[in-house]
């Protein structure tokens, strides 16, 4: 009996102890990491997760501890919140005034180019993004020859950044893809995106754009006219606002280079800005015997060796 005394203290010893402990050891690893204010550039890219952004600040040694850093983010609620960009952090700020600056805003903007996009769409898109900057005079001004070379990706941009230091960013990435395209002449580069421009307006997802594609070269080969209906979607442009309106029976005599129902062989330049799959399915096309090919309204595609299967198609599957 005399020993419950001592057990007795020896509990509330260890019950404020413990807590004591994590309290101060759950401060210090939530003070900052350093006491040297260095300015660190820190990006969060889009989609990743709390314990992803947390190791990847310890890594900076902007902060202690990615655990610590995970609790707090999860014990604040704060998960949703955190935003992806670019942002200014500094080890001498703690974990929390860290955690609050990547809920506050980002530096920059993420600003995305989809596949298929002629440069004025992109211009249009450019004018109504967090740009301070942009002028869309100027971009289409300095792009007037750059089409199919401002490639479609997702890209982080200061907000201030200039319209021609935008166009260069754009056609440096497109350079950067390309150079995995080896030993092309720059005419074989022109003719590759050319055509990889009417692939991506004529076909989605990789065996409808290497099947076009393949088509269109037997269709090359054979000098045929390529009778692409996106060519006289680009001659026609904008239609109240659209610019990839339906082709109308006219628009197929329609006095231009670019219309390939007239016109023997490629457009002289691309139509559009293609992705990486449609260069790839460009320069390494389907080997196939067919020479015809429509879309049916249900979004399929339908191929055909001859004339006349190609008119039984479009009966079946047009009329």
């Amino acid at each position: 009996m005399r020993r419950t005394p001592k057990i007795f203290l020896a509990i509330i010893v260890f019950l404020i102890l413990v807590p004591a402990t994590f309290y101060g050891g759950t401060l210090y690893l939530l003070s900052p990491a350093s006491d040297v204010a260095a300015e660190t550039r820190f990006v969060v890219s889009k989609g990743q997760g709390i314990a992803t952004i947390g190791a990847k600040l310890e890594e900076a040694k902007l902060i202690r501890s990615k655990y610590a850093f995970r609790l707090y983010v999860q014990f604040k609620q704060l998960d949703t919140k955190i935003q992806a960009g670019s942002f200014t952090l500094d080890p001498s700020r703690s974990t929390p005034e860290i955690v609050q600056a990547l809920t506050e805003g980002t530096e920059d903007v993420w600003i995305t180019l989809l596949e298929g996009w002629r440069r004025e769409e992109i211009a249009e898109y450019l004018q109504s993004a967090d740009l301070e900057a942009f002028d869309q005079a100027k971009f289409l001004e300095l792009t007037a020859t750059s089409e199919g070379y401002l490639f479609p990706d997702t890209y982080l941009v200061p907000r201030e950044i200039s319209t021609g230091a935008l166009a260069d960013l754009f056609i440096a990435n497109f350079e950067k893809k390309i150079a995995t395209f080896p030993d092309l002449s720059s005419d074989q580069i022109q003719e590759l995106v050319i055509l990889a421009s009417l692939v991506e307006r004529e076909a989605r997802g990789s065996e409808q754009t290497q099947h076009v594609a393949g088509i269109l070269k037997n269709r090359l080969e054979a000098g045929m006219p390529l009778q692409v209906d996106a060519t006289l979607q680009y001659i026609r442009g904008s239609v109240e606002g659209q610019w990839w309106t339906p082709p109308r029976l006219s628009d197929k005599a329609a006095t231009s280079p670019y219309n390939t129902y007239l016109n023997p062989g490629l457009p002289p330049r691309p139509i559009a800005n293609p992705g990486l799959s449609a260069v790839q399915a460009a320069f390494k096309p389907l080997v196939t015997d067919d020479y015809f090919y429509l879309h049916a309204p249900s979004g399929e595609v339908y191929y055909a060796q001859t004339y006349t299967t190609h008119l039984q198609n479009i009966a079946r599957y047009l009329q």
